[in-house]
């Protein structure tokens, strides 16, 4: 994954006067999967509709190969793309589904039946063939969609939601096949995904997106564990926000008047134009009073595979951990955490 595959540049987008992306500057690699996320009306799809040809920017431009996009039509880009509805055609039985775009191509029948029958067998659906669409389920109707897309062996192959539609267990399974497949064939995979946890599971890189501005890009840990706006901190996973802390000095702030250590550096010295975030799940809560803080327990919500557990101190901020422990509302406990769990991000203007 070295070479660029795509380049946008300062791509703007507006509907009826209204700015949808604001100068949108993204590099994908080949053979990358990469996920844009973000809130509802940010304009990740609307990005994705312009890779794909749908929708056509006011400005800036796309990059394949070193080559600009925006004259080339949809039919003649090395592109498909796989959307939430999943948009099979009800008439036709999944081989024919599949072999729809290679019959368009009048490819030789022996090679298209060699082609659809490879596709369906690597997204586990070999002996469905005559299978009438309306028969399968949600994930299989999914898997006919993705091999409908392979088979035309598109270089990029973009994913508008593709999972939204399914059920929690069977989107898991289908994160898992979407990851695998896109391991093995090697092409560069770009999904839309209003889903954190979807998004931090299965990409290479996220990039998140805000009002029609990109937040960050980065790994999925750079994401969650360095998040560089307060934004991006709250989006991705939840946070306890400090803001009325201060970078005391390198390697150290300040917190309810004391001091901790932590890895952040080149904020200044005794700044208070500054937010701390601490996840929860990196906060130790103990019985006692071996922590930084006591305090006294006044909520726990079971969450399934952990308790959330609240907080409050003696300064009167209430803390959100997330915790295997159990724990009963007024048991008095203190607070813990490492330097590393400490993260410190100016103040949003």
């Amino acid at each position: 994954m070295e070479k660029n595959i795509l380049e946008l540049r300062n791509v703007t987008k507006e509907y009826d006067g209204k700015v949808v992306l604001k100068g949108i500057d993204l590099n994908i690699k080949e053979g990358e999967f990469i996920t844009l996320l973000g809130p509802s009306g940010c304009g990740k799809t609307t990005t994705l509709r312009i890779i794909a040809g749908f929708e056509k920017a006011n400005a800036g431009q796309i990059m394949y190969e070193g080559k600009d996009l925006t004259p080339i039509p949809i039919n003649k880009r090395q592109f498909n793309t796989i959307f939430q509805s999943y948009a099979l055609f009800p008439h036709l039985n999944v081989f024919d589904n599949v072999a729809f775009g290679l019959r368009t191509k009048k490819v030789k029948r022996a090679i298209l039946e060699k082609e659809v029958l490879k596709q369906l067998e690597q997204v586990g659906l070999k002996g469905f063939e005559e299978r009438r669409v309306q028969d399968l389920s949600g994930g299989q109707k999914q898997r006919v969609a993705i091999a409908r897309a392979l088979v035309m062996k598109p270089r990029v192959l973009l994913l508008d939601e593709p999972l939204a539609a399914l059920d929690v267990q069977l989107r898991q399974q289908m994160r898992e096949e979407l990851k695998r497949l896109q391991e093995e064939i090697g092409i560069t995979f770009i999904m839309v995904s209003h889903d954190q946890e979807e998004a931090l599971s299965i990409s290479d890189r996220v990039v998140v997106i805000n009002n029609g501005v990109i937040q960050q890009i980065g790994t999925p840990e750079d994401i969650y564990n360095e998040p560089e706006s307060l934004w991006v901190a709250k989006f991705v996973g939840q946070s306890n926000l400090i803001e009325d802390g201060e970078f005391v000095e390198d390697h150290k702030v300040k917190i309810d008047n004391k001091q901790f250590y932590c890895d952040d550096t080149n904020f200044g010295e005794n700044e208070t134009g500054v937010d701390i975030v601490i996840r929860p799940e990196d906060i130790e809560i103990k019985k006692g009073g071996t922590g930084f803080f006591k305090g006294k327990v006044v909520r726990t919500t079971f969450k399934g595979v952990f308790w959330e557990v609240l907080v409050e101190t003696k300064s009167g901020r209430e803390w959100k951990i997330q915790t295997t422990q159990t724990f009963e509302m007024d048991d008095i406990v203190s607070l813990k955490w490492n330097d590393q769990s400490i993260h410190v991000m100016w103040k949003e203007i």
